[in-house]
């Protein structure tokens, strides 16, 4: 039974205007992200997104972090997708499939995620919080390789995890563009995660012989 009104508790201040700066992000971009802007946006004040956030740099670097905590939630969910659970790579296809979805959430932390890393071409600070976002996804698709092909080696495994993420960013971009229909991104990006295990298990018999 649902609790009481009085009882549920609303989304947090921090959440809601990171929650409105991922939407102003997707649908203005970066450069086009105004703090007065996104006070309206949140219902919040200026000095409120201040006394959170301090400046500017704080705000993309927390916004960044939540789009990335945003996007592990609807990946790891496995009823969001029809993948058959006990195929091979299964986890890892459908972890990197659920990326791209047409649903508005997935296409705003898209559009997001990627307006952020064309922005850190031109500004040093969000560059490194991005590399340090970025690689925290490569260990984690790393990890999913791992466990699809144990007997794989580590380094193996990171450099297909590089080569995956990377792929997806640029078919996601596509897609979000029209330069690409969603169906073959998905179609492009399910091949790819069989060529990589299908390398691995090739690696693996010629280590056994």
């Amino acid at each position: 039974m649902p609790a009481p009104a009085s009882d549920q508790r609303a989304p947090d201040r921090r959440t809601e205007i990171l929650t409105a700066a991922t939407r102003v992000i997707a649908r203005r971009g970066v450069r086009g992200l105004r703090v007065a802007e996104l006070a309206a946006e949140a219902g919040v004040s200026v000095a409120l997104i201040y006394y959170h956030f301090g400046d500017r740099a704080g705000l993309l670097r927390r916004t960044l972090e939540f789009i990335s905590e945003r996007a592990d939630r609807y990946t790891t969910e496995p009823d969001n997708d029809p993948t058959d659970a006990l195929a091979p790579g299964s986890e890892l296809a459908q972890a990197l499939l659920l990326e791209l979805q047409d649903i508005p959430e997935v296409r705003e932390n898209s559009t997001a995620w990627g307006e952020l890393r064309a922005s850190a071409v031109f500004d040093p600070d969000l560059r490194e919080d991005l590399a340090s976002a970025t690689l925290t996804w490569v260990h984690g698709t790393a990890d999913l390789l791992g466990r699809s092909r144990p007997g794989g080696t580590a380094p193996a495994h990171a450099a297909a995890a590089e080569r995956l993420t990377a792929l997806l960013e640029g078919l996601s971009q596509r897609w979000l563009s029209g330069s690409l229909p969603l169906e073959h991104a998905r179609h492009l990006l399910s091949e790819a995660v069989a060529a990589e295990l299908g390398h691995d298990r090739k690696a693996d018999r010629c280590s056994s012989t």
